[in-house]
């Protein structure tokens, strides 16, 4: 295979630079004797490092075990022996998660969960490294790459039957740890016959070419108890924004301000709290401590704890994956990571478990009828004939979806529809109001709706948040096959088993104690004061094992705050704070929850309060800590009136105070994402 290189495209290239554009050989570094000039004379990489790297440093040594024990190409002379640039690190670190990712897509086993999380956490400190030297070489290549022009057969192209379609070759610069391939740079390989090797996702930089939709939030305000003295919500277990707020931290930039619903943010985290004793679905849980940015507020934690159920109680499944095979979906970390993300899950089921595979492209189409959970060969088989092009027929393909899934519903068992897009809905039922109308019909047959987000570019995270919540379902966003093992595997009784659904929660606050109070997060699950009591009012669920977090940043009574409360006349036939404080003694507040059972249409209602016994020296737990981390996290993110003193400093001591145990290293990542924010800020 040979490359051209134009006469005018450089005014001087080192033989090291050719290496670039070899795949079989990697990314070669350019030491300090080595520069390449292109044009406008601007340097391709720094021939002089600022900091090295001894051999004896533990990063180093990490690395060099990692390129022993999976073979990676290096392509640093003397590594192991010499000290090296970070620029030279980040080359390395490169070649072995790019060879990560081909063992994982021919064994995904075959990378230890301890070399995953070592992975993960180089790539998140060599970040800039690995982001600049990524786009140094889309702009060397870009000169090089004529656009490639989609044929006829191609845009007309449908997706049924599939029996005879090619496979798709999975990219291997798809998969693999938190960030560990997709934001590093990988050769693109073009053969005959087809698309094999790594192709590397491109950058979404131009803002012309971003058409990510994200709806609008404003956060919650401050509330005066003498007039508003109910608040009343729908619980949320989705964990979409921080999956999507990290990819956007590990390219470099920081998240858009309407990406980040706190809730998502807190909720994405397990909490210790107890398993219910009694045969209620769910434990409650209430905490209150100083509020960490503001510590003439308090902070007051509600937590329920879904009951655990173990697999052999767990009743059958009737699954229908849904799979957006359209031209939209044709990126890497879009289709490929679709199907090694459904594999994960299609190894998890039961033979009493059934699996069906509708796709919608130009047109909808059914690839696989139910299938028993014991077949996986011919699941996993179906997974792999998909490929993308063609237009977005979503609707077509979700009326078709929940046709398989009524065709063979299960009385007793769960019935799910598993819909996997970038949410680009733009041909047949496309609608909003269109869409979710046909989802509640369906949510009222007992079918629910699981949504998993996939890709950059042209992602529609208002549109997916909005489906997956009408369709008594949750809503995930997949950008590594970390996280679909975290969604697919780690919690898949959360995400399949719906063990409670529309639970609200309605807390009243005593005026004799509470000033003021705002809810943190959870603006587009607020509910009228009235919709609490109407079991026709569709609200959340949570699943089995789930933990669900709110917080209330609360302004005591005779506080002087900081915070401009908003001015309204005073009531004049409510009752007066000293009737209250007679009448409640020393309640903070009093929170009550309704939910139904998955089979049921009538409410269940619990009621508790909260008493005012913080003492001045009393240690918050460290779930209530935690939150409180991530939730000042989210206010800094979107820079937030109402953060106080929140700064970068603040979350990483007390998410560093407050850790506790972390097994799967969800905490630990969370700590390097802030770090690596404050960097990004720092730079700019």
């Amino acid at each position: 295979m040979s490359y051209p290189i134009p006469s005018k495209m450089w005014q001087r290239v080192s033989i090291v630079t050719l290496l670039l554009l070899i795949p079989s050989v990697g990314i070669a570094v350019l030491r300090q004797s080595a520069t390449v000039a292109v044009p406008g004379n601007q340097t391709l990489l720094s021939s002089t490092p600022t900091t090295s790297i001894l051999p004896n440093h533990p990063d180093y040594k990490a690395l060099q075990a990692l390129v022993q024990k999976y073979s990676c190409v290096v392509s640093v002379q003397n590594f192991g022996t010499v000290p090296i640039t970070r620029t030279e690190f980040a080359t390395v670190l490169n070649a072995c998660m790019n060879q990560s990712n081909e063992l994982i897509a021919t064994d995904p086993k075959i990378v230890t969960e301890a070399d995953m999380k070592t992975l993960q956490r180089l790539q998140s400190e060599f970040a800039p490294e690995l982001a600049t030297l990524r786009s140094q070489i889309d702009e060397l290549e870009a000169p090089t790459q004529a656009p490639r022009e989609r044929t006829q057969d191609e845009s007309t192209r449908k997706t049924q039957p599939l029996p005879t379609a090619p496979s798709l070759s999975i990219p291997s610069g798809s998969s693999v740890q938190n960030q560990v391939v997709d934001r590093a740079y990988t050769p693109k390989i073009r053969q005959a016959g087809g698309t094999s090797g790594r192709i590397a996702p491109e950058p979404q930089t131009d803002s012309r070419f971003n058409t990510e939709n994200y709806n609008r939030i404003e956060d919650n305000p401050f509330h005066r108890v003498g007039n508003d003295p109910l608040s009343t919500f729908s619980i949320d277990v989705d964990t979409a924004s921080y999956s999507n707020m990290r990819r956007f931290i590990t390219q470099g930039q920081l998240p858009p301000k309407d990406a980040v619903r706190i809730e998502e943010l807190i909720n994405y985290f397990t909490y210790n709290y107890p398993q219910p004793k009694s045969d209620r679905p769910f434990s409650v849980t209430t905490e209150v401590a100083a509020a960490p940015w503001n510590p003439q507020h308090k902070l007051v934690q509600v937590g329920l704890q879904g009951k655990r159920l173990e697999s052999e109680t767990l009743p059958a499944s009737n699954l229908v994956f849904l799979i957006d095979v359209s031209g939209s979906m044709n990126d890497p970390n879009k289709l490929p990571l679709v199907q090694q993300s459904l594999k994960l899950l299609v190894n998890k089921l039961r033979p009493e478990d059934r699996v069906s595979l509708v796709v919608y492209a130009g047109n909808a189409g059914v690839v696989l009828p139910a299938t028993p959970g014991s077949q996986k060969s011919k699941i996993l088989a179906a997974i792999d004939r998909l490929e993308a092009g063609g237009s977005t027929a979503g609707g077509q393909g979700i009326e078709l979806a929940y046709k398989i899934a009524k065709q063979n519903f299960l009385k007793s068992g769960n019935n799910r529809v598993i819909l996997a897009t970038d949410g680009d809905f733009n041909v047949g039922v496309s609608s909003d109001g269109e869409l979710t109308r046909l989802i509640e019909q369906k949510r009222e047959q007992g079918i629910f709706l699981t949504v998993l987000g996939f890709g950059t570019g042209n992602y529609k995270d208002g549109k997916m948040e909005q489906l997956a919540d009408k369709g008594n379902g949750n809503y995930a966003y997949i950008d590594t096959l970390l996280e679909a093992k975290k969604v697919l595997v780690n919690d898949l009784r959360g995400t399949l088993f719906t063990i409670a659904k529309d639970v609200k929660i309605q807390v009243e606050f005593n005026p004799a104690k509470v000033q003021a109070y705002r809810l943190i997060g959870y603006e587009n699950r607020l509910l009228q004061n009235q919709d609490f009591n109407d079991d026709k009012k569709d609200a959340g669920d949570i699943g089995a094992g789930h933990s669900v977090t709110a917080l209330y940043e609360i302004i005591p009574t005779g506080t002087k705050s900081d915070v401009k409360l908003p001015e309204v006349d005073p009531l004049r036939y409510q009752r007066s704070g000293e009737t209250a404080l007679d009448a409640a003694g020393n309640e903070l507040m009093q929170v009550k929850l309704r939910y139904k059972l998955p089979q049921d249409t009538t409410s269940q209602l619990i009621t508790q309060t909260i008493q005012d016994d913080l003492r001045s020296d009393q240690i918050p737990s460290t779930n209530l800590r935690f939150a409180a981390a991530v939730a000042t996290f989210g206010m800094v993110l979107r820079d937030s009136e109402y953060k106080g003193n929140a700064n970068y400093d603040l979350v990483m001591k007390l998410a560093t105070q407050a850790k506790g145990e972390d097994q799967e290293g969800y905490r630990d990542e969370f700590i390097r994402l802030v770090e690596q924010s404050r960097g990004l800020i720092t730079r700019k």
